[in-house]
């Protein structure tokens, strides 16, 4: 997404993405979309959050999301045995299949997201040496300004956007946003993610310790998650709203017009 701010005139207008820009774009646009499709998949099996380091269905919720009836404890039976002396208990309300057998949505999430780590360092490491980071994305010190925000915002909340530049020079309240979510938002996720990791915990303990606990891990996990979301639609409203044949062009052939 490309929207100026209203102090900047048409003939600032970008002339869309280099190369890599665009590349590393869609290849975590890819990883993102997978990952939101296959986390749903994964919260849907437990859709209970806790917060420290303990969390099953014995443990009172932090929060207990709706989105299957795996939400809440609904007490316990015994399985039939499939072999002699194999019976144990589980949940009585753990009756949707599809809902626990997501071993192939984990696979997946954790393969898309080695793939938004490596997309995310090429991005940040490319961004670094060119200056795109420094020239486009972190806004510059006297334009980060409490009057220029505020002008920025009262601009967006009032839908006024203009035809898309398709590419730098961003807007003060884009480039916080894109600063929010480059350097906050994406690398809380990975961080969060390897906290709740087996293997990472085995190893290097203090990843999770950091966060108060593996479940702490994962109810920030998916508040960021939340977040990103959150950001991606308001990306994409605007991205129709300010010119979306014209921003499309730019990210994918480089090229506005």
């Amino acid at each position: 997404m490309s929207f100026a701010s209203s102090h900047q005139s048409p003939a600032n207008a970008g002339a869309g993405h280099t190369r890599w820009v665009r590349v590393t774009h869609w290849v975590a646009a890819a990883a993102v979309l997978t990952l939101a499709v296959t986390g749903f998949t994964i919260l849907m099996a437990h859709p209970r959050l806790y917060w420290g380091a303990v969390g099953n269905d014995l443990t009172p919720a932090l929060i207990e999301l709706p989105v299957s009836r795996n939400y809440r404890h609904g007490g316990w039976e015994v399985s039939t045995p499939s072999f002699p002396d194999s019976a144990h208990a589980r949940s009585v309300i753990r009756t949707y299949d599809i809902f626990n057998e997501n071993g192939w949505a984990r696979s997946l999430h954790f393969l898309a997201a080695w793939f938004l780590v490596v997309t995310g360092t090429i991005y940040l490491i490319a961004g670094i040496f060119s200056g795109h980071l420094r020239r486009d994305l972190v806004p510059g010190s006297g334009e980060l300004t409490a009057r220029h925000l505020q002008q920025d915002l009262s601009a967006h909340l009032r839908l006024r956007t203009p035809q898309a530049a398709a590419g730098p020079p961003y807007g003060l309240l884009q480039k916080c946003t894109y600063c929010g979510v480059v350097f906050l938002g994406l690398p809380l996720m990975v961080i969060t993610g390897l906290a709740m990791s087996p293997a990472i915990n085995a190893a290097y303990p203090f990843v999770s310790g950091i966060f108060g606990g593996t479940q702490s891990a994962r109810t920030l996990h998916f508040c960021v998650f939340v977040a990103l979301i959150l950001f991606l639609l308001i990306h994409l409203a605007m991205v129709s709203l300010s010119g979306f044949r014209r921003q499309m062009r730019a990210m994918t052939f480089g090229k506005p017009t």
